[in-house]
């Protein structure tokens, strides 16, 4: 493997991070050196494993992968090329046609993963970006961060798959969401059922920010559709909901932060 390719691969979604490198390794030429669940340990990975690419989810808590690129790119000489994963839209995203970077969307397609590895190796053969070229970069990021803003697409409507059918509700009326057992269960106060979304990231994709918050791993609520907040120990919190069960729904210490603020706990 001494002539392969060296890979990172950043995702917060285990199973999207795990997906995706099961692709890689299918392609001939990679070596996949590092996994990272978020930007900090992207940075890490990046710095102690020196890869020729990387793989950046671009929504993640806390450091997003574009203040990750950012950071890469700050040290311009030994910055690695770049590949951004998305659920956006792929009408969102058309500033990513750019020589220098590329970008995959959600649920990746083999076919256009080797097609991006293919472009990354190329740009690897021609020699590491200049100084210039890292600075023009960073401006196109710059570009996308805000054009993204505007355009990212919102479903007013989500499908449910309830039974045999698929049910169509609207986006405010879901409770919360629930990542189990490789599968999504999507609740509202009427119907209760599971989601074609592969991850939580992609259905967080669709739906409104400010309004869906990714308290947890693996729980997705509408801050909307909370009942009751409870202490927990450690000084974490516990959500009640207002489904008919009153779920119970726990809080990571970096969103409980965000939640006190919020709420001026």
């Amino acid at each position: 493997m001494s002539n392969a390719m060296r890979v990172v691969v950043v995702d917060d979604e285990r199973l999207a991070r795990e997906e995706l490198c099961y692709q890689l390794e299918q392609i001939d030429g990679i070596q996949i050196v590092a996994q990272a669940s978020n930007g900090i340990e992207a940075l890490g990975a990046v710095e102690q494993h020196e890869p020729d690419l990387v793989f950046l989810d671009i929504q993640m808590p806390g450091l997003g992968g574009f203040e990750v690129a950012r950071r890469l790119l700050e040290h311009q000489d030994e910055a690695p090329a770049l590949v951004f994963v998305t659920a956006f839209d792929q009408h969102a995203i058309e500033a990513f046609e750019v020589n220098a970077v590329d970008y995959l969307l959600k649920p990746v397609e083999p076919a256009r993963l080797e097609q991006a590895v293919d472009r990354a190796r190329r740009r690897i053969e021609a020699g590491r970006p200049s100084a210039a070229v890292g600075v023009q970069l960073n401006d196109q990021l710059e570009q996308i961060v805000k054009m993204m803003a505007g355009r990212q697409v919102r479903r007013d409507q989500v499908a449910i798959k309830v039974g045999e059918r698929f049910m169509l509700v609207q986006a405010e009326e879901i409770i919360f969401a629930s990542l189990a057992d490789e599968s999504i269960t999507i609740v509202t106060g009427q119907v209760a059922g599971t989601s074609n979304y592969r991850t939580l990231d992609d259905l967080q994709a669709r739906l409104d920010p400010e309004v869906f918050w990714r308290v947890h791993r693996s729980h997705l609520v509408n801050i909307n559709k909370i009942k009751e907040i409870v202490p927990w120990f450690s000084r974490n919190l516990i959500l009640r909901m207002k489904d008919a069960k009153s779920t119970e729904i726990p809080v990571s210490r970096a969103q409980t932060k965000r939640l006190r603020e919020y709420l001026k706990l």
